[in-house]
């Protein structure tokens, strides 16, 4: 079995959708073009991984109107812990494809801070939204699910802080996956020269989501200067086929730091490339992740360094139950010219059965003599030892195991630099290792 990649949408029904929502002839004009590319661009090729039979393309709906979470008030209560709903500061929720609720402090909006959906942005600030979407981040023509996604897209947020502004007070988005057959959502984030920012999201699921599918896009553009702290937490159901692609640009002494847990039950491929351009940019991931079940996962983490006295760190941890199976790709990718630059990784896969399966790949790619580099990696099954220890001192061996995750996983937990990310981090890992 193949993937097949005939829509059920055309070109009459994606101008009609685009003339719905308003939007700029620019951004119809991307939508097509890559509607026309869809059937002859290859699907990405992650490593070790073959994707060819998995759905990326076969739902009847693009879009649902869910007429059952329709406030803040009739969330599911496992979503409103995420938000203090009483004094929700710059919030933003989409439930399926509506934006629910948007709020952005006064404050925030007279330095010029824009906080939105991203089709609310593209009618209001579409000079600056084509500016940067799809263009130094993500490209439409990279491959079959990118071009997916320009065509399609049906939900996301854009951020925008403008220069010499520095936030203290976090953004967050919650993306809340109730009915959706399908979203391909598209996060936008813009920090210029000088400013500083902290945006924290959390993808959710109501229920296993059977048959569906999310094709994700984050493009992070930091100016000269900059800093930006992207936290993610991905906890979509167990039927829901995911393919998440989150990218970072860093310009001159600009710094883009990535907190990710990836804790989807169902078949995912994610992607985290970061492109450090200008001098002395600094990028690093940290990254968390736990597989169970049956599910099939690849994840890739890249840091690109083209700029001179960059320095890239990738710090990865997985565990793998039951029959799961998960390959772990760390790329450090020193360009000709990036003198003076470090690039550094450490991956470890903790294997919990038999069945499990962790593949831990790093790899240094260097095409200038003038810099250091170095990786880490290993896959193992846990200790017996560990185990055997707890339980003679009265621990069952479930509450053994747990006690081993969380040690496992903490090096990488406490090193997250956004507290609300962490804590939330620590409850679903609590559930999944259950």
């Amino acid at each position: 079995m193949t993937l097949e990649t005939k829509l059920p949408f055309d070109q009459e029904y994606l101008s009609n959708y685009s003339k719905q929502l308003g939007e700029p002839q620019w951004l119809l004009d991307l939508r097509l073009q890559a509607l026309a590319k869809v059937e002859d661009l290859p699907l990405p090729k992650p490593d070790k991984t073959k994707i060819t039979n998995w759905n990326f393309t076969q739902f009847s709906k693009h879009t649902v109107a869910n007429n059952s979470l329709t406030s803040l008030d009739v969330l599911p209560e496992g979503i409103k812990t995420l938000l203090d709903v009483e004094n929700a500061g710059n919030v933003y929720v989409q439930v399926d494809n509506t934006a629910l609720y948007t709020s952005l402090s006064e404050e925030l909006t007279s330095k010029g801070v824009i906080f939105t959906d991203i089709f609310t942005a593209a009618k209001n600030h579409s000079e600056l939204v084509e500016k940067y979407f799809m263009k130094d981040g993500v490209k439409v023509d990279e491959h079959k699910l990118a071009a997916l996604h320009a065509a399609l897209l049906n939900g996301g947020a854009f951020l925008y802080v403008p220069k010499n502004v520095t936030v203290e007070e976090p953004f967050q988005a919650i993306y809340v996956h109730d009915q959706a057959e399908a979203m391909f959502n598209h996060v936008l984030i813009v920090a210029d020269d000088n400013s500083a920012v902290t945006y924290v999201e959390n993808y959710i699921s109501t229920n296993d989501g059977e048959g569906s599918i999310f094709n994700i896009v984050t493009e992070v553009i930091a100016g000269s200067n900059a800093t930006v702290q992207y936290g993610a937490v991905d906890t979509l159901g167990k039927g829901v086929t995911t393919y998440v692609n989150r990218r970072g640009v860093a310009g001159r002494d600009a710094r883009i730091e990535w907190a990710l847990g990836l804790m989807n039950d169902g078949d995912t491929i994610s992607e985290n490339i970061t492109h450090l351009i200008g001098d002395g940019s600094v990028g690093d991931t940290k990254t968390v992740v736990v597989g169970r079940g049956e599910q099939k996962q690849n994840f890739t983490t890249s840091v690109i360094h083209h700029g001179k006295h960059t320095d890239g760190q990738i710090l990865k941890h997985g565990v793998m139950k039951d029959s799961a199976s998960s390959v772990f790709n760390g790329i450090g990718k020193i360009e000709h010219g990036a003198t003076k630059s470090n690039a550094e990784q450490e991956s470890r896969v903790l294997m919990l059965s038999e069945k499990a399966r962790g593949d831990a790949n790093p790899i240094l790619l260097i095409d200038e003599d003038d810099v250091t580099a170095g990786h880490a990696a290993s896959a193992g099954r846990v200790d017996p030892m560990q185990l055997y220890y707890l339980m003679s001192r009265g621990i069952s061996k479930s509450e053994a195991e747990r006690l081993v995750i969380h040690g496992f996983l903490a090096p990488v937990v406490k090193e997250l630099p956004i507290e609300k990310v962490k804590n939330l981090l620590v409850q679903v890992i609590e559930r999944k290792v259950k």
